[in-house]
């Protein structure tokens, strides 16, 4: 049992809440919220993401995904549905993730700073068996023109505050990128379906974002702050009571949520099985600039988990990277949750699907698929606390 701890912000006051080991009350809105979160429903959507193959960036299917996503979220009563338009135009002398390059445009075989393992993405459409997925993944991608799609919740109370809850909808790889990044796509569709019922209400907003470009190094994240960060907070027209980017409170990213079948074989191998010490890792970096209130912010998700998640736990780690919570981390508290430990466990190849052909859904055991939950319940648990969530 952690100590009870005196905090000011609302991440501290979830912490505060939960500290001596309370259990919600029969009568906890919050509780009724997560109650009605649906494996089925969470599969479903993963399976319908993964009709647009690997939603590589720069590709018709992409773009077919991203109108889907929109379609979906307007479906759930999440109707003022927004677009963020840039540009993306590969580094000089590349072909954005054409073959030969590995993840964030390393060279194939590379790795990324501070991690131990290789982590090149697959680029070799031979090593697709299912022929079905090679002619759907065949379109290469193009520079030029991109955009992403998101859509607010708007608090009653403090409209001009918010969380952003994301991740990205882009793949690479030959397959069906059902975990990386249908897994998180899947979560935060769930959420924005499930908070923007009409009988729940919110004190701050909550923002759904589905980031695109990703898989080339954050560009769509990026393009977001770059687009955004100065308009926090700013009523327009003045009066109105509007606030086209209300003021970021936390950013919680969510980037692969369904593999925890341990470390590797000494022959390179991972378990078909789930490890019995399978949890969901909730990250913040140390070096951000916000690493602080980031940390606060984690530990108010862990007490989260410890009170809404029903089958796994959570554990929290300071080496949050390679994800697109990075481009905010130097702004606002922001945090991330996945499946593994970014460095030491992804990085040194804990999930062999990890950009690989095998990343469909077929891939993936109902246990796999119920760790993803568990990490949605808490999400919803955590955010719901936090923008103050009731029912009517």
């Amino acid at each position: 049992m952690r100590s009870k701890i005196l905090l000011s912000t609302a991440a501290g006051l979830l912490l505060t809440c939960f500290a001596d080991g309370q259990t919600p009350p029969e009568t906890d809105p919050i509780a009724t919220l997560v109650a009605r979160l649906d494996l089925a429903h969470y599969k479903a959507t993963i399976r319908g993401l993964t009709k647009f193959g690997d939603r590589r960036q720069g590709t018709d299917r992409n773009r077919a995904a991203i109108d889907w996503i929109e379609a979906q979220l307007k479906s759930y009563g999440c109707s003022n549905t927004e677009r963020i338009h840039y540009e993306y135009q590969p580094p000089s002398g590349g072909r954005g993730r054409g073959p030969g390059l590995g993840e964030k445009g390393n060279p194939a075989g590379g790795r990324i700073r501070g991690e131990r393992g290789p982590t090149a993405a697959n680029n070799d459409a031979d090593l697709q068996p299912d022929t079905r997925l090679r002619e759907l993944n065949s379109q290469p991608s193009t520079p030029g023109a991109r955009e992403e799609v998101f859509c607010t919740k708007i608090g009653t109370t403090h409209p001009e505050e918010m969380y952003i809850v994301a991740a990205h909808m882009d793949g690479i790889g030959w397959g069906e990128a059902a975990n990386d990044d249908g897994s998180g796509t899947a979560l935060v569709m769930e959420i924005a379906r499930l908070l923007s019922s009409p009988d729940v209400a919110t004190d701050r907003s909550i923002r759904f974002a589905l980031w695109n470009n990703e898989e080339t190094g954050l560009n769509g994240a990026r393009a977001y702050v770059d687009q955004r960060k100065d308009l926090q907070g700013k009523e327009d027209p003045p009066g109105s009571g509007k606030y086209p980017e209300p003021k970021w409170l936390g950013m919680i990213q969510h980037d692969m949520m369904l593999f925890d079948h341990g470390m590797p074989h000494k022959d390179g191998s991972v378990s078909d099985h789930q490890r019995p010490e399978a949890d969901v890792n909730i990250e913040f970096q140390s070096h951000a600039k916000f690493a602080a209130q980031a940390a606060e912010l984690a530990w108010a998700f862990l007490a989260a988990n410890e009170h809404y998640a029903t089958d796994y736990p959570a554990v929290v780690g300071s080496h949050m990277t390679n994800t697109d919570s990075g481009p905010f981390q130097d702004l606002v508290a922001s945090i991330s949750l996945r499946e593994l430990e970014r460095v030491a466990q992804i990085g040194a190849g804990w999930d062999p699907s990890h950009h690989q052909p095998i990343d469909v859904y077929a891939h993936f055991s109902e246990g796999d698929f119920r760790l993803g939950l568990n990490a949605t319940q808490t999400t919803l648990g955590a955010v719901a606390h936090l923008a103050g969530a009731k029912l009517k």
